[in-house]
């Protein structure tokens, strides 16, 4: 089983977004069988094997083993991954490019390149699933706060400062793909984030003041 699987085909990426199915991929993070699942779903055990053969037609859950009761063989299955993400693929002449765009500061080149970067993760880790291999990857999640747009501004010019000296110093234009040498994608994004809802906060600070 994935960690993540990323779904390219748009049949099956249809097929996932169904409510009913999306809480069968859930519970089938650990093996079951229809009758098991119609118990967690609350669902006629016959309805929940017509969304687990669509599920499977489309490579979402796959077969562990099957239990021989009676004269009645019953199959268990598990979903395929612990999480699913809908690639771009499936949006096919609809999805972003980021070579529609040319501002570094526009937002919608930012969301370009994140769906860029969901496609091409999507195939390097079915590629490197399927060789048996890691995938070798690299990256920083966290969170600054500016004193003022001015600080914003100027931390963002630095960044792009440090990030091009790095790359000028280890890239190797000419010889490092002929000589075995490996081309790596970098992205670097700064965006907002996103507002604590108000309700949160009270909640926090209630149980700040109750410790």
């Amino acid at each position: 089983m994935l960690d993540i699987e990323v779904i390219e085909d748009p049949a099956a990426a249809e097929v996932s977004l169904d409510p009913i199915r999306t809480r069968i991929l859930r519970e089938l993070a650990e093996p079951a069988s229809a009758t098991q699942l119609a118990v967690k779903v609350g669902m006629p055990r016959q309805k929940v094997n017509y969304h687990l053969k669509a599920l499977e037609h489309h490579g979402l859950v796959e077969l562990v083993e099957e239990r021989r009761k009676g004269n009645v063989t019953e199959r268990v299955l598990r979903a395929t991954a612990g999480s699913y993400l809908i690639s771009p693929v499936a949006l096919a002449s609809v999805a972003p490019d980021p070579r529609r765009f040319a501002d570094r500061f526009s937002a919608f080149w930012l969301l370009s390149l994140a769906s860029r970067t969901v496609q091409e993760m999507g195939k390097l880790i079915s590629g490197a699933a399927a060789a048996r291999k890691k995938l070798a990857s690299f990256a920083i999640d966290g969170e600054i706060t500016f004193r003022s747009a001015a600080d914003r501004a100027a931390f963002a010019e630095e960044l792009g400062v440090a990030v091009t000296r790095l790359v000028d110093k280890y890239h190797d234009g000419g010889t490092a793909v002929a000589g075995g040498g490996r081309k790596h994608r970098l992205v670097v994004v700064l965006h907002p984030a996103l507002k604590t809802p108000l309700t949160e906060v009270t909640v926090e600070k209630d149980q700040d003041n109750d410790q």
